[in-house]
């Protein structure tokens, strides 16, 4: 198959799910949302879009999840049924479906978020009125949604700093290439302009951070040598 027939298969597939994307959000009602990506276009994914649960639009980015998705290529493999957070607090199930053309290459995801906040407070409540011991909800980690690419890139590069518990001076050359290293694997720099990004936002100059970068894939291991400062 050729790229421009694969191309137009992959725009039909897409066609052909955008009414599923409304029937699952009328479905299941208001808690629901169904947003259907395209990964050809990491900035701009959000093809199509019902429900309101993390506030997409179309033409929206995609989140930390989908680049996630994004970072392991072909070999990327559906998620059902994690749980989440947004920004706001609202606690949220979901699951992201990857889509394939028929040469099993994956360039899309149709994913479908529930908005579970206030089933975990009826619990709760019930568990309260029966006297029995209730254990709050596990903390689910914040993912960033948001239809701005810029926001996901800068939330993942805090949360590894904040994980190092450093600035990026404060870091020794292993943390750094680990940083560079976990934000690929995470799928950042598949996004057009990260680095650029990531560079302005450690206060490096781009070169250095294409540098890192190189010798972060070249060397999954700790090397001493040849990092710039």
């Amino acid at each position: 198959m050729g790229s421009r027939e694969r191309e137009a298969e992959r725009d039909a597939i897409l066609r052909a799910l955008a009414p599923v994307v409304d029937g699952i959000a009328a479905t299941f009602g208001p808690v629901c949302e169904a947003v259907l990506h395209d990964y050809r276009r990491p900035e701009k994914s959000v093809v199509a879009v019902a429900g309101s649960v993390t506030g997409r639009t179309v033409g929206g980015a995609m989140s930390e999840i989908g680049l996630r998705v994004l970072a392991r290529g072909d070999e990327a493999r559906g998620e059902l049924n994690y749980v989440t957070r947004t920004g706001t607090g609202r606690r949220v199930k979901s699951s992201t479906m990857v889509l394939r053309d028929s040469t099993g290459a994956v360039f899309g995801a149709l994913c479908v978020n529930v908005d579970v906040t206030e089933v975990d407070r009826v619990q709760g409540l019930l568990a309260a009125l029966a006297g029995t011991a209730a254990a709050g909800p596990s903390q689910a980690p914040v993912t960033t949604f948001g239809d701005d690419i810029d926001s996901v890139v800068d939330a993942l590069l805090d949360e590894h700093l904040r994980r190092q518990d450093q600035t990026w001076p404060g870091l020794d050359r292993t943390r750094r290439l680990a940083l560079f290293r976990g934000l690929d694997e995470r799928g950042v720099f598949a996004v057009r302009r990260a680095v650029e990004q990531v560079a302005a936002r450690l206060g490096i100059s781009r070169a250095s951070a294409y540098h890192y970068l190189a010798q972060a894939r070249a060397t999954p291991t700790d090397s001493s040598e040849g990092a710039p400062p």
